[in-house]
């Protein structure tokens, strides 16, 4: 295994079992990090380790684990890698009758909070718009078309919520990166993207 590159955010052992980390997946990690040679409970680990060891959704769970003084860059990175996420599927939208929203509406005000140019009372109004778009595209749930533009509201949504780094981060990870449409090469683009945002290659 190569050693891990230069990452902007880390977790501890400490953390991960604080947050109450799957013991399977947390079994795995720790093997990785002390065969690297990352040994101690409060041992700063970078997450890109995590993303070479434990993959990518284990990594967007373990957003929540980081150190404090890091939480604030945390926050930036997962919403704007949330950002990213829901763009990528933001094709699945089809606006109902009626509804003018689209994706982008939402995305570009989560992006201007993520880099302090837009207020939280702006931010909660375009959640709030994406939001009622996804019930607006769900109400026929038989209706495949609907279903997709829902996720794809709804990933919007999730981009922009106004607690996204406190109890709803790994819910609006999950809900993003679960679209119907997702294959290998859409994971793979997921875990670039990821990775781009821990080294600063993205920023």
């Amino acid at each position: 295994m190569r050693v891990p590159i230069q990452c902007s955010l880390h977790t501890t052992l400490k953390l991960l079992r604080q947050a109450e980390a799957c013991q399977d997946r947390y079994r795995l990690f720790r093997k990785g990090a002390i065969l690297m040679g990352y040994n101690g409970d409060a041992t700063p680990i970078p997450l890109s380790l995590a993303l070479e060891v434990n993959g990518l959704y284990d990594t967007l769970w373990a957003l929540r684990a980081v150190l404090p003084e890091e939480e604030a860059q945390r926050d930036r990175i997962a919403r704007l890698l949330s950002c990213d996420y829901a763009e990528n599927i933001a094709h699945l939208w089809t606006a109902p009758e009626g509804v003018t929203w689209k994706p982008m509406d939402t995305l570009s005000v989560a992006r201007q909070y993520a880099y302090g140019q837009a207020t939280r009372e702006k931010l909660a109004a375009a959640s709030e718009d994406a939001y009622a778009a996804a019930k607006a595209a769900v109400r026929d749930s038989a209706d495949a078309v609907r279903v997709a533009s829902g996720h794809a509201a709804r990933a919007a949504a999730w981009a922009a919520s106004r607690d996204y780094a406190r109890g709803s981060l790994w819910d609006a990870a999950l809900a993003i990166v679960r679209d119907p449409a997702r294959d290998a090469a859409r994971q793979a683009w997921q875990r670039t993207q990821l990775m781009g945002y821990l080294t600063g290659e993205i920023s």
